[in-house]
């Protein structure tokens, strides 16, 4: 069993890059949990508690320490990932003798306008290089022209894209298994 810790970069309700994440968990299959972890709970990061961490800190970290790879979707926000992202992943990293994505394979996937999130996960591959994540190269997935393929809950409704969430779980998938 190919256990994927979903992570979404967004606190909105209609997310689509939680709706993403709803359908690669529906997509799964046999031999793959996909468990989605909320962000919300997590602190603006204080390297002063570093030492002592809020429990949503520890939650998160247990959740990525115990996952044998991750799936991350991130909107994009003025060129970047959403800061609620890049707070947790702040967080995942201190201190750092603790690094529960080092050497985690980790899958990026993405939902926005015209350019589908790309230089958000640009970003999130610098960011997670430096972090130790075994990031998948391929294949990559970017939902461009999102609102279209979205209804007003933030539910993926369209079919190609359906399928594409479902290969990219199971490339997730073979690629963790791989790396095990």
């Amino acid at each position: 069993m190919i256990r994927l810790l979903a992570l979404p970069g967004s606190l909105r309700k209609a997310s689509w890059n939680h709706g993403l994440l709803r359908a690669a968990r529906d997509a799964a299959g046999d031999g793959i949990t996909v468990t989605i972890h909320l962000l919300e709970g997590i602190p603006l990061f204080n390297q002063d508690l570093e030492g002592n961490p809020p429990e949503a800190v520890r939650a998160f970290k247990r959740a990525v320490a115990d996952a044998d790879g991750v799936l991350i979707a991130t909107p994009e926000y003025n060129y970047a990932v959403s800061g609620v992202l890049k707070n947790a992943l702040d967080w995942a990293s201190r201190p750092t003798r603790e690094q529960p994505f080092s050497g985690k394979p980790v899958g990026i996937i993405s939902a926005g306008g015209r350019f589908g999130g790309l230089r958000a996960q640009l970003q999130l591959r610098q960011i997670g290089h430096g972090m130790g994540m075994l990031m998948m190269t391929r294949p990559e997935l970017y939902v461009d022209q999102a609102a279209s393929k979205f209804d007003a809950q933030g539910n993926l409704t369209d079919t190609a894209t359906r399928d594409a969430v479902a290969a990219y779980v199971q490339a997730l998938a073979a690629w963790t298994q791989r790396l095990a």
